[in-house]
């Protein structure tokens, strides 16, 4: 029976948006993931191709399913009508823009490591529309999209920042951008005090 992996090797990808790098917020959301203790194993700047950006988003065969349903449901939910009810149509263009939207300039791509890393990052960088983002999150903090204006003007919503949504998610996406050769594995001396059970070696 293989021994079960401690949580601290837990990985997620993190990628900051062309809109995050234009903005100048790569320091203050890398910043972020910092501050609660994570550990950065991966970093490049990439310039995607609509080609990598499909992929991406289609790593789970169900993805255009069940995003258009959710993107049906929350049109009804707030009393709107949806541009079409066939979750495949929505979905087609969901991905035309986001492939847009994806490569109008580079981006940030990162895989961080920790405890609970994936469900952590999710809670920091907030929910997917700006505008009911919590306070303190990345995207309630940062911008201020909204679905009413990326609906009006045809767009993706602009949100700054990507970050796997489960632990199979990023086991994925983590290889759609990395090598492995590219992931650094090394000590961080905080981690020390993170994980150590008995705190040893802190009066050495």
């Amino acid at each position: 029976m293989a021994e079960k992996q401690h949580l601290s090797k837990e990985r997620t990808l993190v990628m900051v948006k062309p809109d995050g790098v234009q903005r100048g917020l790569i320091g203050e959301i890398i910043k972020r993931h910092e501050s609660l203790g994570f550990k950065l194993v991966a970093i490049k700047t990439v310039m995607p191709t609509e080609k990598h950006i499909e992929e991406h988003y289609t790593l789970d065969p169900e993805w255009r399913k069940v995003t258009g349903e959710k993107t049906i449901a929350g049109y009804k939910s707030k009393g709107m009508t949806p541009p079409s009810n066939d979750p495949f149509e929505i979905t087609d263009n969901i991905l035309k823009c986001l492939k847009k939207y994806m490569t109008s300039g580079p981006a940030i791509a990162m895989v961080w490591q920790g405890a609970h890393v994936v469900k952590m990052v999710r809670k920091i960088v907030g929910g997917t529309e700006p505008l009911t983002s919590d306070v303190g999150t990345i995207r309630g903090d940062y911008v201020m999209d909204s679905y009413e204006m990326s609906d009006n003007d045809g767009r993706a919503i602009r949100n700054l920042i990507h970050a796997s949504g489960s632990v199979e998610e990023a086991a994925m996406e983590i290889p759609h951008w990395f090598d492995e050769k590219e992931l650094i594995d090394y000590r961080l001396v905080g981690e020390q005090i993170l994980y150590d059970v008995n705190l040893d070696g802190i009066m050495e």
